[in-house]
């Protein structure tokens, strides 16, 4: 029996802790068109946002769940800690700049404590990416953090973080992930190491959406292509980031739970890889 996922289904983390397992990715969104997409995702049912430094806009979601969760519209009575908010370290350098830096996220988000806190990539060199995870280790030790993950990391870079001995390891390593770019290299190594692999770019910024095979498979299962992309990533044990800033499309991204991907049209998306990169491509950076 496949898994049913919805917008309150949850994922274990090696940590012990769990998060959702569909996010809601506010890249390249402001003002007031972040609070809105924030409030439509939270009143849809969605419970986890990623943000990041680099996002410029920590505050705006912050504010926005805050205000949600003080609302009426708040009729399931959420509290601070039903909701999930990731955020990303913007460059890695020493431990002192980091560790100033994500004091200034928890600040800047208002929410009290970052409930997934990454390196948003790779770049700087081993010696500042190892000093920028010794800063996320302390924020989780000091209560500013409760997760620590990686994101853009590439198998060198995973395990050079897991030979160094942290004290605490890589939860999560968010990527981009979607039919057209697997990279199974990466996501193997992942879950062969309880590293949850975190989706971003799930629906290919849209760039597939005629293709054939989602087409075909999109009519068969009576669903958006966007739709079909999630469940998709969903099925792989993935969690999926799907951005959006209209209502319609924030509710129907998330309303997956309707219809499963059977195996063999699993194994048809699966060979439509053509390492298709949406954005930055940093997993082999030195």
């Amino acid at each position: 029996m496949a898994q049913q996922f919805s917008l309150t289904s949850r994922i274990k983390l090696s940590n012990g802790l769990s998060m959702p397992r569909i996010h809601l990715g506010v890249y390249l969104t402001s003002g007031q068109e972040t609070s809105n997409a924030v409030q439509w995702a939270l009143e849809a049912g969605y419970r986890a946002f990623d943000s990041a430094q680099m996002y410029r806009n920590e505050k705006e979601v912050g504010s926005a769940i805050l205000k949600f969760l003080s609302s009426k519209s708040n009729t399931a009575d959420l509290k601070r800690e039903d909701i999930h908010f990731t955020s990303k370290l913007a460059s890695n350098s020493s431990y002192d700049s980091a560790r100033k830096s994500i004091k200034q996220s928890v600040q800047q988000c208002g929410l009290g404590y970052i409930d997934l806190f990454l390196l948003h990539s790779p770049y700087g060199g081993k010696a500042a990416r190892l000093a920028s995870w010794k800063a996320v280790e302390d924020a989780i030790a000091e209560g500013e953090v409760k997760t620590g993950g990686v994101s853009n990391f590439g198998v060198k870079h995973l395990q050079e973080l897991l030979a160094s001995k942290p004290r605490i390891l890589p939860a999560v390593n968010q990527i981009e992930v979607h039919p057209f770019n697997t990279r199974t290299e990466i996501t193997s190594f992942c879950q062969h190491h309880d590293i949850v692999v975190e989706a971003y770019a799930p629906l290919a910024r849209a760039l597939r959406m005629k293709h054939p095979v989602i087409r075909s498979l999109s009519d068969k299962y009576s669903c958006t292509p966007a739709q079909l992309l999630v469940r998709w990533s969903l099925q792989h044990g993935y969690v999926p980031l799907p951005k959006s800033v209209t209502k319609e499309r924030i509710i129907q991204n998330g309303d997956v739970s309707g219809f499963v991907i059977d195996a063999k049209d699993m194994e048809k998306m699966d060979v439509l890889d053509e390492y298709l990169v949406t954005d930055w491509d940093p997993v082999d950076a030195d």
